[in-house]
C-alpha cells in the first residue's frame, strides 16, 4: 500500500509525505473525518512510512488500539494500558507508532490522562488519533496535535474509486453507488453487499408510496424499522434523498434512463404522479432539517418519527 493507492485527500497526503521525508513530521497527529473517508488507511500508511516498511502487514512496532467489543467509550483504564505500551521500547528499530481508533470515544477524563503522553511521548514514538468527531476532542488535546481534516471525495474521485474497486459494475450501477455514497467511499460496500441495505431501500420506497395516504398508523408501524437503523441514519436519509431526487428528475424529463434508482423505475413513476414539485421540495427541506438535528445528536428514532409526520402534512 502507498499514498498513491488512496484516492483523494491529495493535499493532506502530500503534506504528510513531505514532512516525513524531510524529518519534520511531528510526534502527535489527529486525523478527523466521517466514517468511511479513509482515516485508517492514511494512519496505517503514515506508520509504514515512519518505520520505512513497504509491505502492508502487521509489525510489532505499529500498535493499533481499538475500542473493546460492545464498549461505548474509551476510559482512563484503557488509556493507562495504551500509555504502558507507548513507554515500551521499539523492538526492531528506534521508532514506534501508536494508532488509536475512534479517539472521539475517549471520555474527558481519559483525554486528560492521555494529555502528558501526547505532549511528550518517548523518543521515537509517534501517536496518531483517528476521530469521526473533532468537537468531542478536548482543546488541550487538539492544541498538541497536528490536525488533518478529511473531506468527502468529489465525483471524479468517487468514480475512480468505484471503478477501481468494483470493475464488474455496469454504468447504471456505478452511478447508483456514487449517488448513494455521497463522497464517502466506505459506504459503497454497504450499498453493494449488505442485505440489510437492500431491505432499507425496499422499505423506504414503500414508505414514500404510503405517506400520501395520510394514515397516522404509518408512523407507528415503522417505529421499529427506524429504531433498527438509528445508528445508520445517514444511510437512511441518503436513501430518501436519492429517491426524491429521482422523482423530481423524472417529473421534469420523463426519461427513465436518467434515473439513478433504475431498479425502482415503476415506483418512481408512481411517485411522480402522487407528488407535486412543491411537495417534493418540502420533503427535501424536511430531510435536510432532520439531518441537521441528527448531526447535533438528537434522538434518531424520535427524529425519524417527526420526519414522517411532517412528510404526511406536505
Amino acid at each position: 500500500m502507498s499514498f498513491e493507492n488512496i484516492i483523494g485527500h491529495e493535499t493532506i497526503k502530500s503534506q504528510i509525505e513531505n514532512s516525513i521525508v524531510s524529518g519534520k513530521f511531528s510526534h502527535a497527529h489527529l486525523i478527523t473525518g466521517e466514517d468511511g473517508l479513509g482515516k485508517s488507511l492514511i494512519g496505517r500508511e503514515i506508520a509504514l512510512k515512519i518505520l520505512g516498511k513497504e509491505t502492508n502487514r502487521a509489525y510489532v512496532d505499529i500498535m493499533e488500539w481499538r475500542t473493546g467489543k460492545n464498549k461505548q467509550s474509551i476510559g482512563v483504564d484503557d488509556i493507562r494500558a495504551i500509555i504502558k505500551e507507548v513507554n515500551k521500547k521499539p523492538y526492531e528499530g528506534d521508532k514506534k507508532v501508536v494508532i488509536v481508533y475512534e479517539a472521539h470515544k475517549m471520555t474527558a477524563e481519559a483525554q486528560n490522562a492521555f494529555l502528558k503522553t501526547i505532549e511528550e511521548p518517548p523518543k521515537g514514538v509517534t501517536i496518531i488519533l483517528l476521530s469521526e468527531n473533532l468537537e468531542l476532542i478536548l482543546e488541550t488535546i487538539k492544541s498538541r496535535c497536528q490536525i488533518h481534516k478529511l473531506k468527502r471525495l468529489n465525483l471524479v474521485e468517487m468514480r475512480e474509486y468505484v471503478t477501481r474497486e468494483y470493475p464488474y459494475l455496469e454504468e447504471m450501477e456505478i452511478r447508483q453507488v456514487i449517488t448513494f455514497s455521497e463522497g464517502i467511499p466506505g459506504r459503497s460496500k454497504f450499498f453493494l453487499d449488505d442485505e440489510a441495505f437492500k431491505n432499507l431501500r425496499n422499505t423506504i420506497i414503500k414508505i414514500l408510496l404510503l405517506l400520501n395516504g395520510k394514515e397516522k398508523h404509518i408512523v407507528k408501524e415503522y417505529e421499529e424499522f427506524f429504531y433498527k437503523y438509528k445508528d445508520q441514519w445517514e444511510e437512511v436519509l441518503s436513501c430518501f434523498v436519492s429517491y426524491v431526487r429521482d422523482v423530481i428528475v423524472y417529473k421534469e424529463m420523463g426519461k427513465s434512463e436518467v434515473i439513478i434508482n433504475n431498479d425502482k423505475i415503476e415506483e418512481i413513476k408512481e411517485l411522480s404522479n402522487i407528488y407535486s414539485f412543491k411537495e417534493l421540495s418540502k420533503i427535501v427541506d424536511i430531510i435536510n432539517d432532520v439531518r441537521e438535528k441528527l448531526e447535533r445528536r438528537v434522538n434518531s428514532a424520535l427524529a425519524f418519527n417527526m420526519m414522517l409526520l411532517k412528510m404526511q402534512e406536505v
